[in-house]
């Protein structure tokens, strides 16, 4: 294991780990809210196993990264642009993408508009940014705590409020909790993860006209839990539509919204047989 400092293109610091032999086909692993790298600790073992090169990375605002000074510093496109500058910093043309929840949609970006880098997409939970915004109000009342999210210091306490027990009660997953909790304790940690919701899902993109996003240009695996809480199948089924090269769906039976940790030899399987197919 290599464990890389990478300056971002805005200055920004971010923690980067290498695993696997440096010969191996780069898979870069891009988690979501409100994880570290650490979240993919059973795929990093199964693929560095196989012989690729695997990077994962606390995404800006989180674990070991720094943290943006301001909400805008947490918008997704900023974060796409991570990717190009891991990317560039370890000296890797092209590599595998493999995004979970809020690491979806920057990889989403990259395999759209830094198509000529990315071998394949792979999407976990979260489909692409205009099937997600056009999945109806049966989502957004899924996406509820969203909106909450935006209400600065308020959503703080909710969350940590009686030792955590509103963020336990929202997000389930005990297994994972000791983890997230050592980190989210950390100063400043939490408000940092939300701006994320803040910078890109704010209540105003309910009414701002759609982004018209060229379509992917890379073959894409769409993979979501049965269970998922917080995402419908839809949205991940219908982003077949914004994908002009193949495109594949998974639905894990009994798998929830954490496919790293519910189902970890299901998703290793699933990534280790779409990984070999599109070298």
């Amino acid at each position: 294991m290599i464990v890389h400092r990478v300056e971002s293109a805005d200055g920004l610091g971010l923690h980067v780990v290498e695993s696997g032999p440096s010969s191996g086909t780069p898979v870069v692993l891009a988690h979501g809210w409100p994880d570290t790298h650490e979240v993919w600790r059973h795929q990093v073992e199964a693929l560095s196993t196989q012989g690729y090169r695997v990077v994962t990375y606390d995404q800006r605002g989180f674990g070991r990264s720094d943290r943006p000074t301001d909400v805008a510093g947490s918008h997704v496109f900023k974060a796409m642009v991570d990717i190009g500058s891991i990317l560039d910093s370890l000296e890797i043309e092209r590599a595998h993408l493999v995004g979970h929840d809020w690491g979806s949609a920057p990889c989403w970006l990259a395999a759209t508009f830094a198509a000529e880098r990315v071998l394949s997409l792979t999407s976990l939970s979260v489909g692409h940014p205009s099937a997600f915004r056009n999945a109806g109000l049966e989502q957004k009342q899924k996406s509820f705590y969203m909106l909450l999210f935006q209400f600065v210091d308020i959503a703080e306490e909710w969350l940590s409020a009686n030792d955590w027990a509103n963020m336990q009660l929202l997000i389930g997953d005990p297994d994972n909790w000791p983890r997230r909790r050592r980190e989210l304790e950390r100063p400043g940690a939490l408000t940092a993860s939300l701006n994320w919701y803040r910078a890109n899902m704010s209540p105003e993109t309910l009414v701002e006209p759609p982004r018209d996003l060229p379509k992917v240009a890379v073959p894409t695996l769409g993979v979501i839990g049965s269970d998922d809480w917080a995402l419908l199948e839809t949205q991940m089924v219908n982003s077949a539509e914004y994908v002009e090269e193949e495109f594949r769906h998974v639905s894990v039976p009994g798998a929830a919204h954490w496919l790293q940790t519910d189902r970890p030899g299901y998703l290793n399987d699933l990534l280790t047989e779409w990984l070999a197919g599109h070298a």
